[in-house]
Protein backbone atom coordinates (compact mmCIF):
# COMPACT_ATOMS: atom_id res chain seq x y z
CA UNK A 1 0.00 0.00 0.00
CA UNK A 2 2.67 2.36 0.38
CA UNK A 3 3.80 2.54 -2.99
CA UNK A 4 0.37 3.41 -3.84
CA UNK A 5 0.03 6.13 -1.49
CA UNK A 6 1.91 8.92 -3.25
CA UNK A 7 -0.36 7.81 -7.10
CA UNK A 8 -3.92 8.12 -4.53
CA UNK A 9 -2.85 11.16 -3.31
CA UNK A 10 -2.48 12.76 -7.08
CA UNK A 11 -5.83 10.92 -7.45
CA UNK A 12 -7.67 12.55 -4.29
CA UNK A 13 -6.60 16.39 -5.57
CA UNK A 14 -7.21 15.72 -9.16
CA UNK A 15 -11.13 14.40 -7.92
CA UNK A 16 -11.67 16.14 -4.90
CA UNK A 17 -10.41 19.39 -6.09
CA UNK A 18 -11.92 19.85 -9.40
CA UNK A 19 -15.48 21.13 -9.24
CA UNK A 20 -18.33 18.33 -8.66
CA UNK A 21 -22.11 19.11 -7.31
CA UNK A 22 -20.69 19.11 -3.41
CA UNK A 23 -18.06 22.16 -4.33
CA UNK A 24 -21.33 24.27 -6.03
CA UNK A 25 -23.47 23.62 -3.00
CA UNK A 26 -20.24 24.55 -0.62
CA UNK A 27 -19.52 27.85 -3.23
CA UNK A 28 -23.08 28.93 -3.21
CA UNK A 29 -23.95 28.32 0.46
CA UNK A 30 -20.87 30.67 1.69
CA UNK A 31 -21.62 33.13 -0.87
CA UNK A 32 -25.15 33.58 0.16
CA UNK A 33 -24.52 32.56 4.45
CA UNK A 34 -21.20 32.83 4.88
CA UNK A 35 -18.40 30.23 6.01
CA UNK A 36 -18.94 29.82 9.18
CA UNK A 37 -22.90 29.11 8.70
CA UNK A 38 -21.46 26.67 6.17
CA UNK A 39 -19.13 24.62 8.39
CA UNK A 40 -21.71 22.42 9.41
CA UNK A 41 -22.03 21.21 5.43
CA UNK A 42 -18.48 21.16 4.77
CA UNK A 43 -18.20 18.53 8.07
CA UNK A 44 -21.24 16.61 6.71
CA UNK A 45 -20.02 16.53 3.34
CA UNK A 46 -16.42 15.18 4.47
CA UNK A 47 -17.88 12.49 7.19
CA UNK A 48 -20.62 11.60 4.78
CA UNK A 49 -17.74 10.81 2.16
CA UNK A 50 -15.32 8.98 4.29
CA UNK A 51 -18.21 6.67 6.06
CA UNK A 52 -19.40 6.13 2.12
CA UNK A 53 -15.88 5.06 0.96
CA UNK A 54 -15.97 2.71 3.82
CA UNK A 55 -19.39 1.12 3.11
CA UNK A 56 -18.89 0.23 -0.40
CA UNK A 57 -14.86 -1.08 0.23
CA UNK A 58 -16.07 -3.40 2.97
CA UNK A 59 -19.28 -4.46 1.46
CA UNK A 60 -21.55 -1.90 -0.13
CA UNK A 61 -20.63 -2.57 -3.89
CA UNK A 62 -20.97 -6.40 -3.58
CA UNK A 63 -24.49 -5.42 -2.59
CA UNK A 64 -24.88 -3.34 -5.38
CA UNK A 65 -23.58 -6.03 -7.49
CA UNK A 66 -26.28 -8.73 -6.02
CA UNK A 67 -28.95 -6.28 -6.72
CA UNK A 68 -28.91 -3.73 -9.34
CA UNK A 69 -32.11 -2.65 -9.02
CA UNK A 70 -31.27 -1.25 -5.07
CA UNK A 71 -28.67 0.78 -7.33
CA UNK A 72 -30.57 2.49 -9.78
CA UNK A 73 -33.50 2.84 -6.90
CA UNK A 74 -30.37 5.00 -5.41
CA UNK A 75 -29.31 6.53 -8.57
CA UNK A 76 -33.26 8.29 -9.04
CA UNK A 77 -33.82 8.74 -5.82
CA UNK A 78 -30.32 11.01 -5.35
CA UNK A 79 -31.23 12.57 -9.19
CA UNK A 80 -34.45 14.13 -7.37
CA UNK A 81 -32.64 15.29 -3.95
CA UNK A 82 -30.14 16.96 -6.20
CA UNK A 83 -33.08 18.84 -8.35
CA UNK A 84 -34.08 19.85 -5.06
CA UNK A 85 -31.16 21.36 -4.01
CA UNK A 86 -31.06 22.55 -7.05
CA UNK A 87 -33.73 24.27 -6.78
CA UNK A 88 -33.65 25.40 -3.04
CA UNK A 89 -30.13 27.52 -4.16
CA UNK A 90 -32.07 29.15 -6.91
CA UNK A 91 -34.37 30.49 -4.37
CA UNK A 92 -32.00 31.58 -1.76
CA UNK A 93 -31.68 34.98 -1.46
CA UNK A 94 -30.05 35.65 1.78
CA UNK A 95 -30.12 39.42 1.28
CA UNK A 96 -33.39 39.93 0.09
CA UNK A 97 -37.28 39.39 1.67
CA UNK A 98 -37.17 35.70 2.25
CA UNK A 99 -33.43 35.82 3.61
CA UNK A 100 -34.84 35.56 7.54
CA UNK A 101 -36.59 31.90 6.15
CA UNK A 102 -33.51 31.12 4.31
CA UNK A 103 -30.51 29.33 5.32
CA UNK A 104 -28.37 26.57 3.94
CA UNK A 105 -27.72 22.54 3.97
CA UNK A 106 -27.19 21.27 7.76
CA UNK A 107 -24.77 18.54 8.62
CA UNK A 108 -27.22 15.43 8.10
CA UNK A 109 -29.02 16.94 4.40
CA UNK A 110 -24.82 17.40 3.69
CA UNK A 111 -23.97 14.00 4.45
CA UNK A 112 -27.34 12.52 2.64
CA UNK A 113 -26.19 14.77 -0.50
CA UNK A 114 -22.35 13.21 -0.89
CA UNK A 115 -23.95 9.91 -1.04
CA UNK A 116 -26.48 10.81 -3.69
CA UNK A 117 -23.98 12.83 -5.41
CA UNK A 118 -22.50 10.94 -8.74
CA UNK A 119 -19.05 12.30 -8.72
CA UNK A 120 -18.56 11.17 -4.91
CA UNK A 121 -19.46 7.22 -6.36
CA UNK A 122 -16.68 7.49 -9.13
CA UNK A 123 -14.63 8.57 -6.89
CA UNK A 124 -15.23 5.99 -4.24
CA UNK A 125 -15.60 3.43 -6.39
CA UNK A 126 -12.53 4.53 -8.94
CA UNK A 127 -10.26 4.41 -5.79
CA UNK A 128 -11.36 1.45 -4.37
CA UNK A 129 -10.54 -0.31 -7.95
CA UNK A 130 -7.15 1.16 -8.72
CA UNK A 131 -5.61 1.37 -4.98
CA UNK A 132 -6.56 -1.88 -3.19
CA UNK A 133 -4.88 -5.55 -3.58
CA UNK A 134 -5.91 -8.57 -3.91
CA UNK A 135 -5.18 -10.64 -0.81
CA UNK A 136 -4.47 -7.43 1.29
CA UNK A 137 -6.00 -6.19 4.23
CA UNK A 138 -8.93 -4.42 2.84
CA UNK A 139 -10.02 -2.98 6.38
CA UNK A 140 -6.35 -1.28 6.34
CA UNK A 141 -6.59 -0.49 2.62
CA UNK A 142 -9.74 1.14 2.65
CA UNK A 143 -9.16 2.79 6.07
CA UNK A 144 -6.30 4.71 4.49
CA UNK A 145 -8.25 5.39 1.18
CA UNK A 146 -11.22 6.70 3.28
CA UNK A 147 -8.79 8.96 5.13
CA UNK A 148 -6.94 10.18 1.83
CA UNK A 149 -10.03 11.03 0.55
CA UNK A 150 -11.46 12.17 3.35
CA UNK A 151 -8.83 14.70 3.69
CA UNK A 152 -8.62 15.70 -0.02
CA UNK A 153 -12.65 16.62 0.15
CA UNK A 154 -12.31 18.49 3.55
CA UNK A 155 -9.15 20.84 2.54
CA UNK A 156 -11.71 21.11 -1.63
CA UNK A 157 -14.91 22.08 0.44
CA UNK A 158 -12.97 24.70 2.46
CA UNK A 159 -11.19 26.36 -0.12
CA UNK A 160 -14.52 26.30 -2.33
CA UNK A 161 -16.52 28.43 0.22
CA UNK A 162 -13.84 30.04 1.07
CA UNK A 163 -14.17 31.33 -2.53
CA UNK A 164 -17.75 31.54 -2.12
CA UNK A 165 -17.32 33.90 1.30
CA UNK A 166 -15.26 35.57 -1.10
CA UNK A 167 -17.21 36.72 -4.63
CA UNK A 168 -20.49 37.13 -1.48
CA UNK A 169 -18.92 40.97 -1.65
CA UNK A 170 -19.52 41.31 -5.50
CA UNK A 171 -23.41 40.03 -4.69
CA UNK A 172 -24.31 42.27 -2.68
CA UNK A 173 -26.94 43.76 -5.26
CA UNK A 174 -30.44 41.19 -5.26
CA UNK A 175 -30.00 41.14 -9.11
CA UNK A 176 -26.25 39.86 -8.83
CA UNK A 177 -27.38 37.21 -6.60
CA UNK A 178 -30.59 35.58 -7.87
CA UNK A 179 -28.02 35.41 -11.11
CA UNK A 180 -24.99 33.51 -8.76
CA UNK A 181 -27.96 31.36 -7.20
CA UNK A 182 -29.12 30.30 -10.71
CA UNK A 183 -26.04 30.03 -12.20
CA UNK A 184 -25.25 27.52 -9.26
CA UNK A 185 -28.13 25.60 -9.77
CA UNK A 186 -27.96 24.94 -13.37
CA UNK A 187 -24.40 23.76 -12.70
CA UNK A 188 -26.13 21.34 -10.36
CA UNK A 189 -28.02 19.93 -12.10
CA UNK A 190 -25.88 19.73 -15.93
CA UNK A 191 -23.73 17.49 -13.16
CA UNK A 192 -26.82 14.85 -13.14
CA UNK A 193 -25.94 14.98 -17.20
CA UNK A 194 -23.36 11.90 -16.43
CA UNK A 195 -25.74 9.98 -14.58
CA UNK A 196 -28.42 9.48 -16.97
CA UNK A 197 -26.63 9.52 -20.06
Amino acid sequence: MHDLLGPLILFAAAMCLTPGPNVVMVTASAANFGFRRTIPQILGITLGFGIMIMAAGLGLAGLFRAEPRLHLVLKYLGAIYLLYLAWRIARADAKGDGGARARPINFVEAMLFTWVNPKGWVTTVGALAAFTTMGGDMLLQTSVIATVLAVACFASVVAWAGFGSAIARFLASRRARLAFNGSMAGLLVLSLVPVFV
